[in-house]
């Protein structure tokens, strides 16, 4: 939700630019709507808005919540443990390394438990299930992984 600062800047942000450009372009560009003119108008207010906003704004830090830090805070601890389990929310490509790139090992169907060997390449977490009565390992996006306690998908 906008602020009444917010509103206020780029407000005063519209109005600087509806006059810079009635003194530095020709007069023949406001004749007709057209793309030029809505283009000038949307970016000038957008920049002096931005502008106004840096120089007479609370400076950012001072207007976060401590509760808004939290997941920010949370996302450094979504790294794999070892011997997590997590379950496997669509189906989900095995590979023998981390990244598209890399051989595909097998499908890991929707539903499957995996767990966590705590190695990580990015988003691509090494993991080992068992596939048809076969244990495997290789790597996974995390972002085809749900803690195993993390309720089903409704």
């Amino acid at each position: 939700m906008p602020s009444l600062l917010h509103v206020a800047a780029f407000g005063a942000g519209l109005m600087l630019t509806l006059c810079a450009c009635a003194r530095l372009t020709p007069r023949s560009w406001w004749r007709r709507p057209n793309a030029r003119a809505a283009g000038l108008l949307a970016g000038g207010t957008l920049a002096v808005g931005a502008a106004l906003l840096a120089l007479f704004g609370p400076p950012q830090a001072a207007t976060m919540a401590s509760d808004q830090l939290v997941p920010v805070l949370a996302s450094a601890s979504d790294a794999p443990v070892p011997g997590a389990r997590y379950r496997v929310h669509d189906a989900l490509n095995l590979r023998v390394a981390g990244g598209i790139d890399a051989e595909r090992l097998l499908v890991v169907p929707a539903g499957s438990r995996v767990t966590a060997t705590g190695r990580r390449d990015g988003d691509w977490w090494q993991v080992r299930g068992t596939v048809d009565g076969e244990a495997v390992e290789g790597w996974a996006s995390s972002l085809w992984l749900r803690r195993a306690d993390e309720g089903q998908p409704r």
